[in-house]
């Protein structure tokens, strides 16, 4: 079996790669936010463009459900191997920065702590979306609008942290 045969794995091995740390990622974000959003989050000044609390929970499951398309397609690809591994490292690492801001900004309360993962976790999105480009033009599209979402994310997270310093 040469290497191309061996980066090819089963459908089922791509799926369980592409959905289980995203599942993972959402539920360790939503652990931090769920019990600050009422509370703490509530008595924030926010700027007039701060949308409701009920569009986060259907923007993210369709950013996570793309990211997670995104990445299976990517698994497929058997060519380019060095490329593959350095996307999906970028992948998982603005993944974990992903979640890491839930933390950050709403577990310690802390709008500059999450502006300060926000920004880089952008640069490593759009850097993500560069390298998927290279292997898969569809797997790169659908970071698009995570790119979108989290750069607003990161408008929103400064104007947050300016109004309540």
């Amino acid at each position: 079996m040469n290497d191309r045969q061996k980066a090819l794995l089963p459908s089922w091995a791509r799926a369980i790669i592409a959905i289980v740390p995203i599942i993972a990622a959402s539920l360790l974000g939503q652990w931090a936010t769920y019990p600050n959003v009422a509370s703490w989050y509530a008595t924030l000044v926010k700027p007039p463009f701060n949308p409701p609390n009920w569009i986060f929970a259907p923007v993210w499951t369709t950013l996570y459900i793309l990211m997670a398309y995104a990445v299976w397609r990517i698994l497929k690809v058997t060519n380019r191997l060095a490329e593959r591994r350095i996307g999906l490292m970028l992948f998982f690492l603005q993944l974990g920065l992903n979640a890491l801001w839930s933390w950050l900004f709403f577990g310690l309360n802390n709008p500059l702590a999450g502006l300060l993962n926000i920004m880089p976790q952008l640069l490593i999105i759009v850097a993500t979306i560069d390298r998927f480009r290279r292997l898969d033009l569809v797997a790169a599209l659908c970071l698009v609008p995570l790119a979108v979402w989290v750069a607003f994310a990161s408008l929103l997270n400064f104007e947050i942290w300016r109004l309540n310093v």
